[in-house]
């Protein structure tokens, strides 16, 4: 005859969580934002030191603002892009410079689609990541259920055979011990839950 599981083996659980390093701008944002203001900061001194008006220079307004969008999304994005364009202002009445139509298109428009493109990528991706995560955790809680199902099965299992050949002590011992086991388990589980 099979010998009954030992009291207390049901299977632990345990909810694991997908590691990686977050980029250094998602870890300091702040970090980020000092040094997207230096960025601007260069370029727009580099404006003012470059006579030539029709240079790429504004054009190097994209570090910050890509920096800004990658590290809090659209609507950051969006305003970072506002902010070039406004520090191509800046400069043009400063140097009271004269941009055609075409000048200012050229200028604006690859700053605005850059932080909208990048800001929206990017709070796309973690909303991606929020969801796997949340399938995965799913997933988790599933193979935990199972687990704990088919350890709840073995246990009963081996109590109704001790039950039938008459230890009926070493029966409710074990139906005890899988009853505590499987209440702590749950209470974990639920613990889990209530702390993410």
């Amino acid at each position: 005859m099979a010998e009954a599981p030992a009291t207390g083996s049901v299977v632990s659980v345990r909810l694991t969580r997908p590691a990686g390093p977050d980029p250094w701008f998602a870890r300091r944002p702040a970090a980020a934002v000092a040094v997207s203001a230096v960025l601007y900061a260069v370029v727009l001194a580099l404006r003012f030191a470059v006579d030539y008006a029709g240079d790429s220079v504004s054009l190097l307004y994209v570090l910050p603002i890509a920096l800004l969008a990658v590290t809090f999304g659209l609507r950051a994005g969006l305003a970072a892009g506002v902010l070039g364009i406004l520090l191509v202002v800046v400069w043009v009445l400063v140097e009271n410079v004269q941009l055609t139509a075409w000048g200012w298109l050229t200028r604006a428009v690859p700053m605005l689609l850059l932080g909208v493109l990048v800001g929206d990528a990017m709070d796309r991706l973690r909303a991606s990541k929020r969801e796997r995560r949340r399938l995965a955790a799913l997933a988790q809680r599933h193979r935990d259920a199972v687990e704990i199902q088919d350890s709840v099965v073995q246990h009963l299992a081996a109590a109704k055979w001790a039950l039938e050949t008459g230890r009926s002590d070493r029966g409710l011992e074990i139906l005890t011990g899988t009853l505590d086991s499987t209440q702590r388990l749950v209470s974990d589980l639920l613990g889990d839950a209530d702390r993410r």
